[in-house]
Parts: C-alpha cells; structure tokens; sequence
C-alpha cells in the first residue's frame, strides 16, 4: 500500500474480492479461464471467526462472536452482528428508511449513549430480497458512528480488516534511488519491498540511507487498517518544498513490523528509480 492521505489511507481500499478488479467486482479481471454466471453486483457473506466490539463513550453497543461479513461488489466489507448482540436500550427507532435494489428495505435505529445521540447509526433488512436472506435478524452499524471498535482485544481503525487482503514485507538487494528535482535524496541496497493485496510495491528505505536533514515533520497522520499508524516528512530542497514527501510506521502491525522506523517515498516532484528504472 502507498501513499496514505489525512486519516485514512485510501489505497486501503483499492482492491479485495469486491473492489479493483477482484473476482467480485462489477467488472472483474479479464486474465481467467472462467465466467461467473449471476448479477454483475455480487454478495458473498462469511462468517468472522472472531469476537468484535462497538463502544460510543464508555458504552458498549455492540459485542458479538457471531459476527458475519457482507462481501458485495465495489464496496468494503460490511460487518453484520445478529439484533440480539446490540444493546436494546441504547437503541431508538427511526423514521428514516433506505432501499438497496440487491439487499432490500431497510429500516434504522439512532444511538444514545448519556447525553449523545447519533442519528441513524444502525440499519437492518427485516425482510431481504431472495439472495440476501441471511440478512434476516442481523444489524449493521456505521463506523464512524461509534467510537472504537475491537477486533477481540485490538483495537482497529478505518474498517474491519478484510481476510482476502494481504501484505508480505521482503529485504532487497536491488539498487533504489529516490530523487526531487535532479537531487539525490536516498540510495539504498537494503531496502524493504512491501506487497500489498492489489497494489503497486513499495519500498522502505533505512533511515541511514536517507538525507533526512532535507525532511521536516509534517502534522499529517494516517491509519491503515493493515500496516498502522503513519506519520509524514516533507522534503525541503534549495528553494522547493514537497509536502508530505514521504512516511513512516514507526511501530506498525505484526505483518509489517519489518518496516519499523523505514521512510517510502511517493508524491508529485519524487521520483523512485529501482534498478535503472523509474517507477510509474
């Protein structure tokens, strides 16, 4: 995964099953030897085998281990928990009603935790269209509409990982420069080359390898569901500034902790040469 932007990165989002020409996809890829006879909008539903929470304030929404995940196309997985893992009196009918042409009609609840109340945060199919029946008797809520979720006893960000994407971290020996404007900024033969499920390679540079009296801090931050918590450098050279040039995990998940402390480089005016050749 790349370059994330302010919050969360979206290249977080480019590709599973259902999204970047994943198998689920309204269109997806061409390089088979097989068709998928149905609709062109696909829902695949799986069972999480995990525990999962929902806390708005110290109040806790949702607890279940019999979660499920919606995979439908050109969306990310959507968390579905059975109507008696919600917390009843936290809830409050609303007027407000939506229609999925795939799913159904679908009626809502508000949440009130104290003295808040967030408008319309869970949604439920009462009676679901023919191929979404095992929607009947679950409830989904917003992410953004509580404030932490819990993954059994982790605590995760953006949206719940999906177990189709993947990320594999591997040391390299090839031979990566990073430049701005004709300048040198970083060469390395230790590079790591990280992988991510759908995504171009990017590659972490070591600090030792790096000019980093040319970078400055830069108050972005971001979250990926899959590597951590990031933090920017912009790059400043003879009269040019690059803002948010570059990033880093200073203490990323397990599946990238390789990357610990390392520098990527991606941003217009940054040019990465591996090998002799820039990459796109």
């Amino acid at each position: 995964m790349g370059r994330a932007h302010r919050h969360t990165d979206p290249e977080a989002q480019t590709m599973t099953l259902t999204l970047g020409g994943g198998p689920l996809a309204s269109r997806p890829p061409e390089t088979v030897n097989y068709t998928i006879d149905g609709p062109a909008h696909r829902l695949l539903w799986q069972r999480f085998p995990r525990r999962v929470r929902a806390l708005l304030g110290s109040s806790t929404l949702l607890d279940s281990t019999d979660a499920a995940l919606l995979h439908e196309s050109n969306l990310l997985p959507q968390l579905y928990v059975p109507l008696a893992d919600l917390r009843e009196e936290m809830l409050e009918e609303s007027a407000h009603t939506t229609h999925c042409p795939f799913k159904g009609d679908a009626r809502y609840w508000s949440v009130r935790a104290g003295d808040r109340l967030v408008e319309n945060a869970v949604w439920s199919y009462p009676e679901p269209l023919e191929g979404a029946e095992w929607l009947k008797g679950r409830a989904a809520v917003y992410w953004s509409a509580v404030d932490a979720w819990f993954d059994e006893d982790e605590e995760v960000h953006g949206h719940v990982r999906d177990p189709y994407h993947r990320i594999d971290v591997r040391p390299t020996s090839r031979h990566v420069v990073v430049r701005a404007g004709g300048t040198d900024i970083a060469e390395s033969r230790r590079a790591y080359l990280l992988s991510e499920t759908g995504l171009p390679n990017r590659f972490y540079l070591p600090r030792q390898d790096v000019r980093t009296e040319l970078l400055r801090p830069s108050a972005t931050h971001t979250h990926c569901p899959y590597k951590g918590q990031a933090s920017y450098r912009s790059l400043h050279t003879a009269g040019s500034v690059i803002e948010d040039a570059a990033w880093c995990y200073e203490q990323p998940f397990d599946e990238a902790v390789r990357i610990a402390g390392h520098l990527c480089f991606l941003a217009d005016g940054i040019e990465t040469v591996v090998d002799g050749t820039t990459l796109s």
